[in-house]
């Protein structure tokens, strides 16, 4: 990977959309905005605008909560952002900006950004990365490079059926996330419901208490620890990586999260199957998507070097 260009990293979510400049080494986050998630075009205008304040850049990475297709970067569909449907985001950036643009999922760069060290050294060749939000978003790397599936990005693992009751059969069809699936149990979402059943507000005041000893939160934790485990352990059954990270807003709870999915995930595991697969909290932390944009870049203008 080239250590000495500049390139510039597109982080888009549901609320916010994050732009940073990765010039050698050195990523520098230098612009956050609310997202214009309902037009197409004020979204991409805003993206131009906010890469262009950056000031010359090689190549453009973005990363996106949606299902891209790869081999031309258009954006398939987007459960958060209403103008993401049907958009040929590669494009269109690359000829606003007159720069290459490369497109994927945002799970999926916040794997790459997990896989690489500091200096930009390849740490881990097989890397899985889960992140815990509103919903459950997967990506991995393997090769130092993003997996994708034979058409899209793929690895959409919060929808990952883990907890359907299959007695008379597979469950009926229905809107995102299906019951059964691993966003349902153990999403941002589902810690909210727990902790209302505990009494607390949400999710957040959940984990304040938990982190000051509560005994009902530290449950609650527990129990979508574990649940994150069931798919862990489907994820480590299918790859077996080095490592999984789990990142994401509700990863601030560390290893009141990550101890029981940890635990749960080595129960359900064949003898002898993920051994030697570490099981951790994603240490980049929220700038996650944002370093693995503009690293993407980076790998896609050097592809000999990986």
């Amino acid at each position: 990977m080239d250590r000495t260009a500049r390139t510039a990293g597109v982080d888009v979510g549901g609320t916010k959309v994050a732009v940073g400049l990765l010039d050698g080494t050195t990523l520098t986050p230098q612009g956050l905005e609310p997202t214009e998630v309902h037009d197409p075009e004020a979204l991409l205008a805003q993206i131009t605008r906010l890469v262009g304040a950056l000031g010359p850049v090689e190549a453009v990475g973005i990363g996106v909560p949606s299902v891209v297709r790869i081999s031309d970067g258009r954006v398939v569909s987007s459960a958060n952002i209403d103008a993401f449907r049907d958009v040929a985001l590669r494009d269109e950036l690359a000829s606003r900006l007159g720069v290459p643009v490369h497109v994927d999922n945002d799970a999926n760069l916040a794997a790459l950004s997990e896989a690489w060290g500091e200096d930009l050294e390849l740490l881990h060749s097989s890397l899985v990365c889960v992140t815990v939000g509103t919903g459950i978003g997967g990506g991995a790397v393997v090769g130092g490079r993003p997996l994708h599936g034979a058409r899209t990005s793929a690895f959409e693992l919060g929808h990952l059926t883990v907890g359907a009751d299959l007695t008379h059969g597979a469950p009926p069809a229905g809107d995102a996330p299906l019951p059964g699936s691993l966003e349902h149990w153990a999403s941002g979402r589902a810690l909210d419901r727990l902790a209302r059943e505990r009494g607390f507000d949400g999710g957040p005041a959940l984990t304040d208490a938990a982190e000051a000893g509560d005994d009902r939160a530290v449950d609650a934790l527990r129990i979508l620890g574990e649940r994150l485990g069931v798919g862990i352990a489907a994820v480590i059954t299918l790859l077996e990586p080095e490592v999984v990270v789990v990142g994401g807003g509700v990863s601030r709870a560390g290893e009141l999260l990550v101890g029981p999915a940890r635990e749960a995930a080595r129960r359900l595991l064949l003898p002898g199957l993920g051994t030697d697969t570490e099981i951790r909290v994603a240490q980049h932390g929220p700038q996650a998507g944002l370093r693995g944009a503009a690293l993407l870049a980076r790998l896609e203008e050097s592809p000999t070097d990986a």
